[in-house]
């Protein structure tokens, strides 16, 4: 490790911890109904959305209520987006002429933005016009996190209320979300993308001269599209002379901003943030990095302001950050030592400030080793799922890194909204645990953990791991499952076990090196993506009801402290017991054996 790449680690933690209490505190405002500045502004435009779409926003519901609205919202937006995409080649704001999508991708990508995922098994600069692009994927961003953030503040309330049949408004919640939160925030991150050269124009492709002409063979064809051959049967060359390159534009910068503050992922370019027009210098890469994380750090504050005691919340990101920090300079570690078998072959592998050294395949030299380590690490504690390098060229430890932030159930920061209620849920098992020890009857927040909530958790933490692995296995075992990855042996079952691990999980990140955009996969993966998302958030919501109706137990010397460091200490054990370990066979059979390999003599 170099001091250098240590600093930006430092430095990225600092600022994300600084920025905890003041959006925290705003989002807690936002939710509570209190009064805001932005309310001014704002104020008739969210007055004029409830006039027209009939909403009575005074009009509270219960937990039942709440989850068909969000059930109803997230179907319809589904069947928008994949209307839009079926029909694009009739639409407007399409320069390049693009094709409307085969049913099975346009499934896929539809569901795949309605759970906040955004997997890609297209490139958007080849398949996605700018109507698609904003219309639908934009839009979709905006939403689906929104609908995250609701889920999140509607477990707060159970815990907030006492005696309570309602939890709030689905509606409200959604929209307040929306326009008072990651719209404002996403307009000024947008604007400080295209000060720095992220592209944003509804302009066509430009055509622009090379800087260096080149030449290639390829065979001639006839004028059905078949190679000619000569009188020996062997292919007849041309030889191709290229001076210009199209270099694709479009409204990126207004999708990137979004995409990495909803912790949605899906990039503009097919590169994603590794191309040099959706993320150009190291400060975009930075500020990419920080929005990503930012909601899903404050909202633990949120929560404490929400529950009258910020301990709690400070209690919640310290887990949170202890594992985040493990992991980011566990990769940076695999990453910087390299490829113990290149030595003797005379690479250097020595890291230092003047030679970075190390395993750079597939990193971006404006980046750098230490940089692509937090990325890869926060995109994948988050559900973001953006990528500024490629997680397929890494280390087999340092891949493993990415797997196994995801398969924390995307708790560790986790999405907007879905990582709190996730670690919420774990934070409820550490407390029936506790009390188990004990012998007396769990507490969390002054409301007893009883029989119901055990068996809503128990459902929460077991169908992740059941529809990860599941997929998996059968991928492994089938023809068209076998026929995605690139790689034989353990790096190929790496990148089936991360796909279905980022699907599972409504991460959205690739390993690469997987053939994604077949039958197989756009339908697996589309119900992979949807039972992540839905089957955990109605327990979620039932657990947030039942919390709701019940009364605060006053605090007695029995009482479990869930604020200090033994909790924290606690919590974090579960969070590593039940979130990953269920995972570690699969591990094994991937990246362990793979760096055992490696590291044979």
């Amino acid at each position: 490790m170099t001091v250098n790449g240590i600093l930006q680690i430092v430095l990225y933690f600092v600022i994300l911890i600084a920025l905890v209490k003041p959006l925290g505190a705003y989002m807690a405002r936002v939710y509570e109904g209190q009064p805001i500045r932005l309310a001014r502004l704002l104020g008739p435009i969210e007055r004029l959305i409830y006039r027209l779409s009939g909403i009575q926003p005074e009009q509270e519901m219960n937990w039942k209520t709440y989850a068909v609205a969000m059930l109803i919202f997230s179907a319809f937006g589904l069947l928008v987006l994949y209307v839009i995409e079926r029909v694009q080649a009739g639409l407007p704001l399409n320069p390049q002429n693009f094709s409307s999508l085969p049913p099975d991708l346009a499934y896929n990508t539809a569901a795949s933005f309605t759970t906040n995922t955004n997997w890609q098994n297209y490139g958007g600069e080849t398949t996605m016009s700018y109507l698609t692009q904003m219309m639908g994927l934009t839009v979709k961003n905006f939403v689906s996190a929104a609908v995250g953030m609701a889920m999140a503040i509607a477990l707060i309330r159970g815990f907030a209320r006492r005696t309570a049949q309602t939890i709030g408004n689905f509606w409200v919640d959604t929209v307040r979300g929306t326009l008072y939160i990651l719209m404002p925030i996403a307009l000024v991150l947008a604007l400080v993308l295209v000060s720095q050269g992220v592209v944003q124009t509804l302009d066509d492709y430009k055509t622009v001269p090379l800087v260096q002409a080149t030449s290639y063979d390829r065979p001639m064809l006839d004028a059905a599209g078949y190679p000619l051959q000569d009188a020996s049967g062997s292919p007849i060359m041309e030889t191709v002379n290229v001076t210009n390159q199209v270099i694709a534009v479009g409204p990126a910068a207004s999708q990137v901003a979004i995409k990495h503050l909803g912790t949605n992922g899906g990039g503009f370019f097919n590169a994603n943030s590794a191309h040099p027009l959706e993320s150009s210098t190291p400060l975009t890469d930075f500020l990419e990095i920080l929005a990503e994380t930012c909601i899903a750090a404050a909202l633990t504050y949120t929560f404490g302001k929400m529950v009258k005691d910020t301990r709690q919340g400070w209690a919640i990101l310290t887990v949170m950050v202890i594992v985040l920090a493990v992991g980011i300079f566990g990769a940076y570690a695999a990453e910087v030592n390299g490829n113990p078998k290149l030595t003797p072959l005379g690479v250097d592998q020595v890291s230092t400030d003047l030679n970075p050294g190390g395993n750079m395949e597939g990193k971006e030299v404006r980046f750098g080793i230490a940089r692509s380590a937090i990325f890869a690490t926060a995109t994948t504690a988050t559900s973001t799922g953006a990528v500024d390098s490629m997680h397929d060229s890494f280390m087999p430890l340092g891949g493993l890194v990415p797997l196994a932030m995801m398969q924390f159930s995307e708790t560790i920061l986790g999405g907007t909204g879905s990582g709190l209620y996730g670690m919420l849920i774990f934070a409820i098992i550490a407390v029936f645990i506790a009390g188990l020890m004990v012998g007396r009857t769990p507490e969390y927040l002054g409301k007893k953990i009883e029989a119901y909530e055990m068996k809503m958790a128990s459902l929460i933490i077991l169908i992740m791991p059941l529809i990860v692995l599941f997929f998996t296995a059968l991928a492994t075992v089938t023809k068209e499952g076998n026929a995605g990855p690139l790689n034989p042996g353990p790096h190929g079952f790496s990148e089936i076990l991360y796909a279905f691990s980022s699907m599972g999980n409504n991460n959205g990140s690739a390993f690469a090196g997987l053939t994604g955009n077949t039958p197989f996969y756009n339908f697996t993966g589309s119900l992979a993506m949807l039972m992540g998302r839905f089957w955990l958030a109605i327990p979620t919501l039932a657990i947030a009801g039942s919390l709701a109706r019940k009364k605060i137990v006053p605090v007695s010397a029995g009482t479990l402290p869930t604020h200090t460091p033994l909790f924290i200490a606690l919590l974090i054990g579960v969070v590593i017991i039940i979130g990953v370990l269920v995972f570690l066979p699969a591990l094994g059979l991937g990246p362990i054996v793979e760096h055992l390999k490696m590291i044979a003599p």
